[in-house]
């Protein structure tokens, strides 16, 4: 079982809220556009952390986190890529890819809109954990924790950084 803490968009800007947070988390996710290598330093001196790299990232971040990600974690087929649309809409960047060989969880960033939705045609769990930085359009900023036990995705919670409350909606726990 592994406690996972899912951000995205931080453009640089660290808030200390990340690392009390993500304290319960056995790894951090980062979906794109980090901004700095100071926050991702960070955030991978606090847990090991896997990254991609969004349009905005350049130089050391590119060389250091690739623009798509596939990897395992407990029995979930995992990919993530910064700029990846959502259920119903990827991008063209990555749907090809998706239809093909559908993974079980996709993460994606870039829109600044917290979306948690399960694709029901590729039976696939879609997350874009929102931004949590303070550059964009976006009017609060949140995080997502999940836990992934085995097969299964329990425990999604919703973490808004803001002083605006999230409307609750059903299935989901907001701190």
């Amino acid at each position: 079982m592994k406690k996972i803490g899912i951000i995205s968009d931080t453009h640089s800007f660290w808030d200390d809220r990340y690392l009390k947070y993500f304290e319960p988390c056995d790894e951090i996710w980062h979906a794109g556009d980090i901004g700095s290598m100071e926050v991702a330093e960070r955030l991978n001196d606090f847990r090991p952390l896997r990254a991609v790299c969004g349009n905005c990232d350049g130089g050391d971040l590119r060389l250091m986190y690739p623009e798509k990600l596939r990897f395992k974690c407990e029995e979930v087929d995992v990919l993530m890529k910064h700029i990846g649309g959502y259920p119903g809409n990827y991008d063209r960047s990555i749907r090809s890819q998706i239809y093909a060989m559908p993974p079980q969880l996709f993460i994606s960033g870039h829109s600044h809109i917290l979306k948690v939705k399960y694709d029901k045609t590729l039976n696939l769990l879609h997350i874009n954990p929102g931004a949590a930085g303070i550059q964009g359009w976006h009017k609060e900023r949140t995080l997502v924790r999940l836990t992934i036990d085995g097969k299964k995705f329990t425990d999604c919670e919703v973490i808004t950084l803001g002083d605006t409350p999230h409307q609750k909606c059903e299935g989901f726990r907001y701190i």
